[in-house]
């Protein structure tokens, strides 16, 4: 049986929340939610060129043009591919994001 320990604990309170307290975690903060991710932005698109130089160097040694062995070709592009897809992903997220920040959201979509 596991030992008990001793940790010191406050009752919750038993009456309904009041209007004034309110938890901050689930509050609108606009300040917040307008930065810009610049690292998630720039890993994003270092993945999608990473995945596609390996993608590249993949045709190139299957089809003859660079010196390499068939393996090689297996795992450039098992590589190129787990790395293009997340990169690719991400980049059109923050490109459609900031291109909804430009004007075109779903509140200008009309209602027919």
């Amino acid at each position: 049986m596991a030992a008990r320990r001793n940790i010191p604990y406050s009752v919750l309170p038993t009456e309904d929340r009041d209007e004034d307290n309110v938890d901050r975690r689930f509050t609108y903060t606009p300040k917040s939610l307008r930065r810009i991710l610049w690292k998630s932005i720039a890993l994003a698109v270092f993945l999608l060129l990473l995945g596609s130089t390996l993608l590249f160097l993949s045709y190139f040694i299957s089809m003859g043009h660079m010196e390499g062995d068939s393996s090689q070709v297996y795992g450039l592009l098992f590589l190129g591919i787990l790395s293009f897809l997340p990169g690719y992903y991400e980049t059109r997220v923050a490109y459609y994001s900031w291109r909804g920040a430009q004007g075109y959201t779903f509140a200008s979509i009309p209602d027919y």
